[in-house]
């Protein structure tokens, strides 16, 4: 099956070629698309919905007889208890424009120091949406914390601040293969393939 993930995004793209390797994933740029979509939903499950219905819409205007199964989009949230569920929606672009990994951590670091509560989550929301229209959303929840300090260079965002629940280790200590077995994502992409895939 052909599916068109609503992202240009090379990180997510390559974790979910991984996970769902027996299906064609094609990211926006496979298909032409090069358009920034605007995220101004207030929730994630917003901003999740107005990208897939974006490039659905962009599809059936520029690409009509693109060949494809359905349309899938994330958006991801980090949740951190001590600063209120921030940043939340805006993860992110949480330290402001222009989208900025190493400052966005560098905030989060900041704004916990000598906080006696780390506990943190993280949260994606997937949207996934046929070629004639139906909608259904899907979610991937992984406990943890943040760490006292950045730490591994691998992953990407937040992942050398996140230490998931039964780890010593953050996100970007872990191997690929093992951050895929539990990361956000990736049980989102597990429930987009047993409760709508069906394969």
């Amino acid at each position: 099956m052909t599916f068109v993930f609503a992202s240009n995004n090379s990180h997510k793209l390559e974790e979910i070629q991984r996970l769902l390797s027996e299906h064609t994933i094609l990211s926006l740029s496979a298909i032409g698309c090069h358009d920034e979509i605007e995220e101004s939903g207030e929730t994630l499950e917003a901003n999740s919905r107005i990208k897939a219905r974006y490039v659905r819409q962009w599809i059936r205007g520029h690409y009509p007889d693109l060949l494809y199964d359905g349309i899938f989009s994330d958006d991801t949230g980090l949740e951190i208890d001590a600063l209120g569920g921030q940043p939340g929606v805006y993860t992110a672009r949480w330290a402001g424009e222009p989208k900025n990994d190493a400052a966005n951590r560098h905030k989060a670091l900041s704004l916990l120091e000598g906080a006696e509560t780390r506990s943190a989550r993280f949260k994606t929301v997937i949207t996934y949406i046929t070629p004639e229209g139906k909608e259904e959303q899907v979610y991937g929840l992984v406990e943890g914390s943040i760490a006292p300090a950045e730490a591994g260079d691998k992953g990407f965002g937040y992942d050398s601040i996140f230490v998931p629940e039964g780890y010593d280790r953050t996100f970007a200590e872990l191997s690929s293969e093992t951050k895929n077995s539990i990361s956000h994502r990736a049980r989102a992409l597990m429930a987009l393939r047993t409760q709508i895939l069906k394969q």
